[in-house]
């Protein structure tokens, strides 16, 4: 089959510049057509409207119209100003246009005649003194508060929809909230084309902002929750969705910073990318190894941002210097970057959605998140934003390392907020109690993908950094502390002992030597003299024979000569 004969129509859309938003809408809102934005008071209906009209005049060439029916145009300019945008210069420059209509109810008189025509003069004015692609009117409410027969203010709305469809305007029309529907009227929701809910909840003395797409005719669109975030840097949503087991995986490995740790890990450090718990009592150091990880991989040039929920940047600087790690200088090269706040400032999802907008802007290669058991609520929850968290972080290839706080009485199958399975590494931190002393001591639960060791490793910190100490084994287990120290002397006593009974045993064997050198000397001498004793003996024999045969030779001589 051809492939013009499978392609579907798509719906013209038009891209908010709502970090997430436009994900959620496969592109952004409908367009030349009405959407509905609704929600209660302070829920941000008027600064998503403004963020919609002020991103299509900057970013899309898409000059807009905002009509405000109850705040002045310096009181907008005013409140939007807190997102960074500068409404008077974009109304200056003749990119947006802004016309605040003050609608009085004892001007208006309900009949058969009553229509919007004035609106429509005045609105479509304002769209072409700058060319408007993009209209907001913010609130509908207050437009068609002095109606009270339905029938008319049916009638009304779709003539106002089907005026803003036939110039082919994109156009964002805010409403309340009412009382068991999407507005007062219960309306406006019928006869708009898209229609978005904004809530503002607050759950526990926290406050979340959620918005859904309640309807989007003609497109796909996300239908869960998402939680937004409205700060200095504009809106942002966050798709709850987690991403996908398809991941890239790395075999290159990164330090952790502390060389004892890397020895101990197979592959000599961690994968890239790869997510790493770190857990252990208070006092164990946690945040100590969580600098040594940002100190290492800003030292091989890469962006980390730190997230810290209990203690202040300041702190982190100022306790890393006790072990030889100067931060300060890695914050000043823009390399790194602390994002601090408690968590009970926003709701588990804020924070989430938080991160997700920030790590967009920093782009970081490592993330420190220190630590994740300051997240409340319930457990169900902490364990989906987390989850979702480390989604996004491996998604992104990030090496990340996420601290938890263990308590004295931990039993395995609790504490660990359903993190430890995910995981790639796990390393756990201890404080022993012995010999009237505490002494920290670690060891690799797990390391996927390498062959890690199983020992139990004491571990001291000082001005050098962190440093691993050979165990010790001793009858009743590892040795830690003065335990280790005793132990110590004692194998150094023994060696000592063991060395000198060996010396001794070699002068022994010297002086056995020597008077056994000493007795062969005396024997050799002995030989050598008897052996001379028996020549000379041999020497005064053959003298005697000799002269006895000098002796018989002139006697027979002297006989014959007698003859």
């Amino acid at each position: 089959m051809p492939a013009e004969a499978t392609a579907r129509p798509s719906l013209p859309k038009a891209p908010t510049g709502i970090a997430g938003f436009d994900d959620i809408t496969l592109g952004g809102l409908p367009a030349g057509r009405p959407t509905l934005v609704c929600g209660s008071a302070g829920s941000g209906k008027t600064m998503f409207a403004s963020t919609f009209l002020v991103n299509g005049a900057t970013l899309y060439d898409e000059p807009g119209v905002f009509m405000s029916f109850e705040e002045r145009a310096e009181d907008l300019v005013a409140n939007v100003a807190s997102l960074g945008y500068d409404l008077d210069k974009l109304v200056a420059d003749g990119r947006i246009a802004i016309d605040h209509v003050q609608v009085d109810r004892s001007e208006i008189e309900e009949n058969g005649e009553y229509d919007l025509e004035g609106l429509f003069l005045r609105l479509g004015w304002a769209v072409d003194s700058v060319g408007a692609k993009r209209v907001v009117l913010d609130t509908i409410e207050t437009l068609f508060s002095s109606l009270d027969n339905e029938a008319v203010l049916r009638s009304e709305l779709r003539r106002l929809f089907g005026w803003i469809k036939e110039r082919g305007l994109t156009c964002v029309i805010t409403g309340e909230r009412g009382e068991g529907q999407f507005t007062r009227q219960g309306l406006e929701e019928y006869v708009s084309d898209c229609v978005v809910l904004l809530d503002n909840r607050v759950h526990e003395q926290i406050t979340t902002r959620r918005l859904r797409v309640v309807k989007y005719r003609g497109s796909a669109h996300g239908t869960n929750e998402y939680p937004f975030l409205i700060d200095s840097q504009g809106i942002s949503v966050l798709p709850v969705t987690g991403a996908a087991l398809t991941h890239e995986v790395s075999s290159e490995t990164v330090s952790s910073g502390v060389p004892g740790l890397d020895a101990m890990l197979g592959a000599g450090g961690f994968y890239r990318g790869s997510s790493i718990l770190l857990t252990g009592t208070a006092g164990t150091g946690k945040t100590t190894f969580s600098s040594c990880f940002v100190d290492a991989a800003c030292a091989r040039g890469e962006r980390c941002l730190f997230f810290v929920f209990e203690e202040s940047p300041a702190q982190i600087i100022r306790n890393a210097r006790s072990v030889g790690l100067d931060l300060a200088r890695h914050v000043e090269s823009g390399l790194l970057r602390f994002e601090a706040a408690r968590p009970s400032l926003y709701g588990l999802e804020m924070h989430l959605a938080r991160m997700h907008r920030d790590l967009d802007l920093f782009q970081p290669q490592a993330v420190v998140i220190d630590p994740i058991s300051a997240f409340n609520g319930p457990e169900m929850e902490v364990q989906s934003v987390l989850l979702r968290m480390v989604d996004l972080l491996k998604a992104r290839g990030i090496t990340a390392l996420l601290t938890s706080l263990l308590h004295q009485n931990y039993v395995s199958s609790q504490q660990d907020l359903g993190m430890s399975s995910l995981m790639d590494s796990w390393v756990r931190l201890f404080n022993e109690e012995a010999n009237g002393e505490m002494n920290r001591t670690l060891y690799v639960i797990k390391s996927r993908g390498m062959s890690h060791s199983n020992q139990v490793r004491e571990y001291v910190m000082s001005g050098s950094g962190i440093g691993m100490i050979e165990p010790y084994i001793g009858p009743e287990g590892v040795l830690t502390g003065s335990a280790r120290v005793i132990q110590a002397s004692r194998e150094q006593a023994a060696r000592v002992r063991r060395r000198q009974e060996a010396e001794r045993r070699q002068r022994d064997l010297a002086r056995r030597r020597e008077a056994t050198e000493r007795q062969m000397a005396e024997l050799r001498a002995a030989l050598e003299a008897e052996e001379e004793e028996i020549a000379l003996l041999h020497s005064e024999d053959a003298e005697r024979e000799a002269a006895l045969e000098r002796d018989r030779d002139a006697m027979y001589r002297h006989r014959n000569a007698a003859e």
